[in-house]
């Protein structure tokens, strides 16, 4: 194993640690729904966002525990994302981080609610970084940053988009469109709230924000590429999904290979951009190349 492997796995497990710390107690009368809450959290995955975050805070200089809230805050959106992107009425996916997704485990209803119940204890948990730090004048614009990159110009207006537009052409400005909101805008919110917290200026966090949203095109193509190429086992949820609901992705628009050139160059794009920087962090840089370039 690569000392980026083991690094890379030691910081996931702590991550995965401090996520852990905001999950709901499951008890009471709503017991289900806390269970499926946390069924759905606790589940593999990258943590990609988090750790984004993180390491963009830590390349800014942070070193306090005030992004914590923030870092679960983004995972619980992301996972109420995957919820309900899983669901019969959009994806219908069976499997989800090599688990069976939420709605197939707990009914229908019940991962609607869990969705949305992970949606708002995501805004309850980062609210929580104003106890750790009420005068830090940061917290309410990374605030504003995560509620905006998740809602109608963000995540949730890109998802409305592709379920519109599911089996009908798409032109590639639609495509586009799509990605740069729906897997791009959290990928963004993440980076910009850890430079945002760490105290970097507005130029700094406008660098962020270009870098990070060639890292979310380049992820969402490889994704594509990954759906027809990859094995179900190894990516721990159904191959093939794009196909069997219809839908245009960035191979059926420009090919398989022409896709993966494309993924070189957006990722190459992003740490040209972080190197222009004032600061460096080569953990950051190699976990970009590394996660657009993943088999799973």
């Amino acid at each position: 194993m690569t000392n980026f492997d083991s690094e890379m796995k030691k910081r996931v497990t702590e991550i995965k640690s401090v996520i852990e710390g905001y999950l709901p107690e499951e008890g009471g009368f709503q017991r289900t729904l806390l269970e499926a809450v946390n069924y759905s959290m606790l589940v593999g995955g990258k943590k990609l966002r988090p750790l984004l975050m993180q390491q963009t805070y830590v390349m800014f200089g942070g070193h306090s525990a005030v992004i914590e809230p923030f870092m679960a805050a983004i995972e619980m959106i992301h996972t109420h994302s995957l919820i309900h992107d899983d669901l019969p009425a959009m994806d219908n996916d069976e499997y989800r981080r090599g688990r069976k997704t939420t709605h197939i485990v707990y009914g229908e209803a019940m991962a609607i609610l869990a969705g949305d119940a992970l949606l708002n204890l995501a805004y309850e948990t980062a609210a929580r970084a104003f106890d750790l730090e009420p005068s830090n004048p940061h917290i309410g614009r990374a605030f504003q940053v995560l509620a905006g990159k998740t809602g109608l110009d963000g995540m949730i207006g890109g998802q409305s988009v592709d379920v519109e537009f599911a089996g009908q052409p798409l032109q590639e400005e639609q495509l586009y469109f799509i990605y740069r909101l729906k897997t791009g805008a959290l990928i963004e919110a993440s980076m910009m709230i850890g430079a945002i917290l760490a105290g970097a200026t507005q130029e700094e966090v406008d660098k962020i924000q270009q870098a990070a949203r060639c890292v979310g095109l380049a992820f969402q193509i490889q994704d594509d590429i990954l759906d027809v190429t990859g094995d179900s086992e190894v990516l721990g949820k159904t191959a093939g999904s794009d196909e069997k609901n219809q839908k245009t992705t960035y191979v059926t628009v420009r090919g398989l290979e022409l896709a993966r050139g494309d993924v070189q160059r957006y990722s190459d794009e992003a740490i040209r951009i972080l190197r222009e920087l004032p600061c460096e962090n080569e953990f950051l840089n190699e976990l970009i190349l590394n996660l657009v370039h993943r088999s799973s």
